[in-house]
């Protein structure tokens, strides 16, 4: 069965892991948003343990301490994939299902088009096909929801507002966090190191192979979004299908914010062991 992993070592880099679960159960990659880190499946694992699964929630690149470059293009979309890659290789069989939420999600899509040998399923947790996401904004609102990417380019004023524990806060639970996770999640943005991190992975959008994400993902997929998402409209979501072309189903959680994990962790659970279930 092998030992726990609790971090995987990648081009000098440190990358901390949640081995949880049976370590003979099947494994399932957890892969964590913004402006969280591997605690935002708290509330989702155990309820994939009790049906047999082992997780693996990551740290990525930019949250776990070990691993935190300076220079925003050590943030592109392909190392982060092959981070993942790299703990993937790590577990029995060297194959996983992948769960990512926000944008975990975006590198779970990159992981499963480019590397499909890896993944046995993936679910999208509330972002959709990153070219669907595209088309959206010339087809909706999307742009506008969106403003917050064009923001995040400047330089500092993201890590001194953010690093503010009362800001952060307020600006989570604004979005719909419920309480206990947004305080949570402002107490690590507290260090401003953890902010940049984090930021980073947006400062970086520009640096990425546009016609690289436009890759058709082959395996089974399961999208999940949530209709009180400010984030994320409906338009991406719905034009998804069209980039898959493996068994593919989606489902939205009516009434409920961005943060599924959070809010949403037992039906999550369920339409993952469903989805999970039904690949073997």
């Amino acid at each position: 069965m092998g030992d726990r992993i609790t971090t995987v070592e990648r081009d000098g880099l440190r990358l901390d892991v949640r081995d949880e679960g049976p370590l003979d159960g099947e494994p399932i990659v957890l892969l964590h948003g913004f402006p969280q880190d591997s605690r935002s499946w708290n509330e989702v694992a155990p309820h994939l343990h009790a049906a047999g699964y082992r997780t693996l929630a990551l740290d990525q690149r930019g949250y776990s301490p070990g691993a935190r470059p300076a220079r925003r293009r050590d943030y592109r979309i392909d190392l982060l994939v092959d981070d993942v890659v790299a703990l993937v290789d790590s577990v029995p069989g060297g194959r996983a299902h992948v769960v990512g939420h926000d944008w975990g999600a975006l590198v779970a899509w990159a992981l499963a088009a480019h590397r499909p040998d890896l993944v046995h399923s993936m679910t999208a947790v509330s972002v959709p096909h990153p070219a669907a996401f595209l088309r959206s904004f010339g087809t909706s609102m999307q742009l506008l929801r969106s403003w917050y990417i064009l923001a995040f380019q400047l330089p500092w004023i993201p890590e001194i507002l953010l690093s503010n524990k009362m800001f952060a806060s307020a600006v989570l639970r604004r979005t719909g966090q419920p309480s206990a996770a947004a305080e949570r999640d402002a107490a690590r943005l507290a260090d401003p190191a953890a902010v940049r991190g984090g930021v980073h992975w947006y400062r970086a959008v520009p640096l990425a192979n546009v016609r690289a994400t436009m890759k058709t993902v082959t395996v089974p997929t399961l999208m999940v979004w949530s209709d009180n998402d400010i984030a994320i409209g409906p338009a991406g979501v719905e034009a998804t299908h069209r980039y898959v072309s493996g068994p593919y189903r989606a489902e939205t959680l009516a009434g409920t914010s961005h943060w599924i994990p959070d809010e949403e962790p037992e039906e999550l659970a369920r339409l993952v062991r469903e989805h999970v279930a039904a690949r073997n």
